[in-house]
């Protein structure tokens, strides 16, 4: 145990995957926290709402219209100042909005409702900073072939914070009752644990090596590398390897990322498409609404919340499988595999659903499509962990240049916003529409999202950032954004890792290197 908390007080790049995983952390938080709390009787009351109001979805929802207008603020704070003076003030900023959120309606204030939405875009708009930033930072901190790892270990802590907050919510709630304003108030000012202690030990992280040299500040940057690498030659070689990248690399404008034909245009579709295809995997909306769905199943309103909790917690043990694979077997394969597994849960979910709505007239047990109703939602929640979670953010840092990375990644978090922004919004009232027909929708959207990928998603694991940017040249050349049609479907697979001999590293020794 000793050994290995010295090996990571002396390991600056996996302390800078627990700086990102604590920031990451604040997003998964906010989804476990709107989960109960939009159920609580004294929240509702002091918003003046009812539980069927459309503001329960727009109070929810408009958190993440804030982070789109985060990530556009801070993507280009953090192109102009640095990566990590624009993750200090993201943290700032969502610790002002989570305190607005708090104060809302205490005391019997006017204006409950008014201030509880500007303070949910208030820490949207950090949060979105954050989403845009961080995985920026981490992408360009570490080395090309523990890229995935990082960033699903990272996203591994998002659902650790979903858990956290959705657990301290249901403590409260049971322990209080859903009259009880500090069973709804306590858990957002909780949430201020994460900014402050990441503002405070942030000065202790270096700035990314790849910013400063695109500053030609080369000295800080040959300071960062050897913060980074223990070994000086590695740190020297990275600097001249940055070095000589930028002298390749122009400016890059937002409108060279929307027109037809710029070079960065395709990259750009790319982002907004997977973000889209994330979107259609319907989880988002499981995810904050995910006691409701249990009581569709035709469990009771505390039986949901504690079924809730479990799945978020099989959710967070499944996510392990996404960072011991996602370099293993690559990002492409995992969103695949895992579309057809949702496909497959939300189909069960529908014919589930529907058994135990019309169970009374149908003369059977409510908890025979119920059980297995709940094993399909158990096992949908880890196939979104495993292929739709990390891979998403990972992927638009990169298939950019440095001079666009931010850009990239701001354009991902933009559409996540928007994208999520619809669902969350959608949902309850596609709930309280379609009731279980909700989910052929989302089994019919997610066969969709897989079939794309197969198609134009390329495969980005195993390479650098500059061999992920030569599959958009090539693919210019070749006329067709098909996958499979650019160079003999190259980029269909990572450039898998050969012994000795020559042969293909076996898949169980591949995945046995990322434990």
């Amino acid at each position: 145990m000793s050994s290995l908390v010295a090996e990571l007080w002396q390991n600056k790049q996996k302390q800078v995957v627990i700086f990102s995983s604590l920031a990451i952390a604040l997003y998964g938080y906010d989804q476990g926290m709107m989960s109960l709390i939009n159920t609580n009787y004294d929240y509702l009351q002091t918003m003046g709402i009812s539980a069927t109001s459309a503001w329960v979805g727009i109070l929810t929802s408009v958190y993440y219209l804030g982070c789109t207008a985060g990530a556009i603020i801070f993507s280009a704070w953090a192109d102009t100042l640095g990566r990590k003076e624009a993750i200090f003030v993201s943290l700032a900023t969502s610790s002002v909005g989570n305190l607005l959120c708090f104060i809302a309606g205490l005391g019997n204030m006017r204006g409950a409702i008014a201030l509880m939405f500007m303070g949910r875009v208030v820490m949207g708009f950090g949060v979105g900073g954050i989403d845009s930033v961080v995985p920026i930072y981490s992408s360009e901190l570490s080395e090309d072939d523990a890229r995935g790892r990082a960033l699903a270990q990272e996203f591994q802590m998002n659902i650790f914070g979903l858990n956290m907050a959705f657990a301290i919510n249901l403590g409260l709630t049971v322990a209080l009752g859903k009259h009880s304003q500090w069973a709804w108030r306590a858990p957002i000012i909780i949430m201020q644990l994460f900014p402050i202690l990441l503002m405070a030990v942030s000065s202790k992280f270096p700035e990314s090596p790849r910013f400063l040299v695109m500053h030609e500040r080369n000295d800080d940057a040959k300071k960062a590398l050897d913060a980074v690498y223990p070994n000086k030659d590695k740190a020297q070689e990275m600097l001249e390897m940055l070095k000589a990248n930028k002298k390749e690399e122009a400016n890059v404008s937002w409108s060279e990322m929307f027109i037809p034909g710029q070079a960065q245009f395709h990259a750009c579709m790319m982002t907004i498409m997977v973000q889209v295809n994330q979107a259609l995997t319907g989880y988002g909306a499981v995810s904050v609404y995910g006691p409701q769905i249990f009581e569709l199943l035709g469990f009771g309103v505390r039986e949901s919340e504690f079924l809730s909790q479990g799945n978020y917690l099989s959710y967070l043990v499944l996510m392990t499988l996404a960072w011991i694979l996602i370099d293993a077997v690559g990002r492409r394969p995992l969103m695949i595999w895992n579309s057809g597994g949702l496909t497959i849960c939300f189909i069960l979910l529908t014919i589930c659903g529907y058994l135990s709505m019309n169970s009374y007239e149908l003369g059977i047990d409510n908890m025979i499509p119920a059980i297995p109703g709940t094993i399909a939602l158990f096992v949908a929640t880890g196939n979104f962990g495993i292929g739709w979670l990390a891979t998403v953010w990972l992927i638009p840092t990169e298939i950019y240049p440095t001079t666009a990375r931010a850009k990239g990644t701001a354009v991902s978090v933009i559409v996540w916003g928007i994208a999520n922004f619809i669902v969350t919004l959608a949902t309850p009232i596609m709930f309280n529409n379609l009731s279980f027909w909700i989910f052929l929708v989302f089994a019919v959207t997610n066969l969709f999202a897989g079939g794309w990928t197969a198609i134009y998603q390329p495969e980005t694991g195993g390479r650098s950032f500059e061999q992920n940017q030569e599959f958009f040249k090539e693919a210019h050349k070749a006329g067709t954004w098909r996958v499979g049609a650019v160079k003999d479907g190259q980029w269909r697979g990572m450039p898998l890792p050969r012994d000795e001999s020559g042969e293909r590293e076996p898949l169980l020794r591949r995945i046995e290197d990322q434990l």
